[in-house]
């Protein structure tokens, strides 16, 4: 079973990482220092990011760095739109509601 953007971004560990890489590309080892855990943990995290296509490698001599794909986060905005409009409408009757209290 290939697993999906909301298997990413479901473990807090990963979203942190997401979070990193938005910012810069880095390494197995740079990302690792950022958590408590084992660099293999994290090498874990990001294989589950990579097989989900948010993160992206790139080889450069002997390193490699992850880069982060925005473009695939487009489906949880997509996925979150549908709720958007019910969600402002809702809002928006408690407002009336209590405009007229």
């Amino acid at each position: 079973m290939k697993r999906d953007i909301f298997n990413a971004i479901a473990d807090p560990t990963r979203r942190a990482i997401i979070t990193l890489l938005a910012l810069q590309a880095m390494t197995p080892n740079a990302l690792a220092e950022h958590f408590n855990t084992s660099r293999q943990a994290v090498s874990k995290h990001i294989q589950i990011l990579a097989e989900c296509d948010v993160v992206t490698q790139q080889q450069t001599g002997r390193e490699i760095y992850y880069h982060f794909n925005a473009k695939k986060m487009k489906e949880v905005d997509e996925w979150i739109e549908r709720f958007r409009q019910l969600w402002d409408d809702r809002f928006n009757q408690l407002d009336n509601l209590l405009n007229d209290l």
